[in-house]
């Protein structure tokens, strides 16, 4: 399990993180368009809570993206038969899953630095709050980037797949207090949205980032059994080879 194929990995990635988005400028906009738009909505109806908004838009790009990829993974796996190709292959499902995480991580790059620019405008970051918010987000996109490859390896026809991929990523995105304060919401809502490791994230970056007050400890293991769990839950239910 922990010998990873780091050079398979790093090509993975590179193709289908660096070279989408230079072959799809176009899929990058549109990776874009609802964390933003989300933010300019709330710029007009509510500015109070525009660095907030701000901060939580890092942490809905990466978890939106990774989310709407389990289309692109069924297509991999159903259409291309690129998923038969590695099974036949030294490379082993860690190897493979590994490489489409950091894809969609790089793959984030563009709106990443686009964030990062209008955080810094806002002065939102300094040293402690920028190494937290980095952290949380090597998390998220490890726990989102395993339920788009549960999803597309449970997924039996490539069809359904972008439909429930878009829909699963508007609720574990939008739902949770990304761009608003986690404490409007009712403790048994907010246990009700922790199944989506978006809002224990968003808890740890508001407090991190002193949006919110007092800290909100138990966001910190719930978020990392989450990441664990969602990672297990992908490369144990999800069918690698034919047995």
């Amino acid at each position: 399990m922990f010998n990873l194929n780091i050079r398979f990995i790093l090509l993975l990635a590179w193709y289908y993180g660096f070279r989408t988005i230079k072959r799809g400028i176009s899929y990058v906009i549109y990776s874009l368009t609802s964390p933003l738009t989300l933010l300019l909505i709330l710029l007009m109806v509510n500015p109070t809570f525009i660095k907030l908004a701000v901060a939580g838009g890092f942490l809905a790009l990466v978890a939106s993206v990774a989310l709407s990829s389990a289309g692109d993974a069924a297509f991999l796996r159903l259409e291309l038969k690129i998923q038969d190709l590695y099974v036949a292959s030294t490379v082993t499902q860690y190897d493979y899953v590994a490489g489409l995480s950091l894809s969609y991580l790089i793959f984030s790059i563009p709106g990443i630095i686009l964030y990062s620019i209008i955080g810094s405008l806002l002065s939102i970051f300094t040293l402690f709050r920028a190494f937290i918010l980095i952290l949380v987000m090597m998390m998220l996109i490890i726990a989102t980037s395993s339920i788009s490859y549960l999803i597309s390896g449970l997924i039996k026809h490539v069809r359904n797949v972008w439909g429930i991929a878009g829909i699963l990523s508007i609720i574990m995105t939008v739902l949770p207090p990304t761009f608003y304060p986690y404490n409007l919401l009712p403790n048994y809502a907010l246990y009700v949205l922790m199944i989506s490791p978006v809002t224990s994230a968003s808890i740890i970056v508001q407090n991190a980032f002193g949006f919110v007050t007092p800290f909100y400890l138990p966001a910190i293991p719930v978020l990392i059994v989450e990441t664990l769990v969602y990672a297990v839950m992908a490369l144990t239910l999800t069918k690698w080879r034919e047995r």
